[in-house]
């Protein structure tokens, strides 16, 4: 059963991806000006390498041979060149993408550790001033605008307080290698004198956009855990135990906790999806180098092969988490195996 399952989202995930490469490919005939442009990102070819690169991209031959041949490419690692850098695209996606994965990863455990305690208490104390105090401040937070809490937040304890620095990943004086692309592993796995001073100056730059970032999943994550215990609360499962005489802790611990937990499960993939768009519009404000600055800034440029490249692999990096989620969770809750 879990075997058909399995095979079922292998076919399914690599559906979606031949779709992400047809969209992707015919972004290179949708974009305006020259295709040989667009797709090879090199700007006033010369009349004699025309002809070569023509036929290096396939562009003479019909539009299913040329897409074969963009899959290929892709599969090699030729996502041609940047416009304003003439640098190849991949290796600035690689360049960037550690930035944006090392935030929204801190912003999802920041709203699971805070959004999954915080629901459940609301849940079990749902008549309580302060479960309805949480589900008031959810309700509050859910609604900010997240440009305007941004602002909120850099007025309040950089310019105001001065305690946080406003923007980056870490201060300009210090030089960090980089081995991974993750400032704080690299900051750890460096041989520098001024280790534990670059950690805490990273932290001081993480913190802000991390909270910005983990704000709108947090909230949901209470209601969601909220609203998923209290019917979890109200099964008759749930009323048998009590009557058995356990303990609430143990009606909830051993009865409500898990069931409650397993559609939650589902969310990891859908918050992560939503933590991706959001960290755009956080790097544009905290000045964050990842790949959703990189991407705004191509838009702005019209760089044509670099907004190809990005959106190929956001794409692909939000199937892949949601897709990983789905599986998890249908390892632990059996039901699921049948939709």
């Amino acid at each position: 059963m879990m075997l058909h399952y399995f095979l079922r989202r292998v076919f399914l995930i690599g559906f979606v991806f031949v779709a992400l490469t047809v969209l992707a490919f015919s972004l290179g005939y949708l974009f305006p000006g020259d295709v040989l442009t667009n797709v090879s990102g090199l700007t006033n070819i010369q009349p004699e390498r025309q002809q070569a690169l023509i036929k290096y991209y396939a562009l003479d031959q019909s539009l299913l041979q040329q897409y074969i041949a963009y899959v290929n490419r892709i599969l090699d690692g030729e996502w041609g060149l940047s416009f304003s850098s003439q640098q190849p695209v991949l290796s600035e996606i690689v360049a960037v993408f550690p930035a944006t994965l090392e935030l929204a990863s801190y912003a999802l455990i920041l709203s699971f550790v805070l959004g999954i305690p915080l629901g459940l208490f609301a849940a079990v104390k749902a008549d309580s001033f302060f479960g309805k105090l949480i589900s008031g401040v959810t309700l509050v937070a859910y609604s900010i605008p997240i440009f305007w809490w941004a602002l909120l937040l850099i007025m309040l304890f950089s310019l105001t307080l001065g305690v946080l620095p406003t923007a980056g990943r870490i201060n300009v004086l210090f030089d960090i290698p980089t081995t991974t692309g993750f400032m704080l592993p690299d900051i750890w796995l460096s041989d520098i004198s001024y280790k534990s001073e670059a950690i805490q100056d990273a932290l001081r730059h993480l913190l802000l956009p991390a909270i910005v970032l983990a704000t709108y999943p947090t909230t949901v994550m209470i209601r969601f855990t909220r609203d998923s215990m209290l019917a979890v609360l109200e099964q008759s499962y749930i009323k048998t135990a009590r009557a058995k005489g356990l303990s609430r802790a143990q009606v909830l611990y051993h009865h409500g906790l898990r069931n409650a937990l397993l559609p939650v499960i589902r969310q990891i993939g859908l918050q992560f999806s939503t933590l991706i768009t959001l960290a755009m519009i956080t790097e544009v404000i905290f000045s964050w180098p990842g790949i959703g600055q990189w991407l705004l800034d191509s838009i702005y440029q019209r760089n044509y092969p670099a907004i190809q490249g990005g959106l190929l692999v956001v794409s692909c990096l939000v199937i892949v988490v949601n897709m990983l989620t789905e599986i998890l969770h249908t390892l632990f809750n059996p039901l699921a195996r049948k939709a």
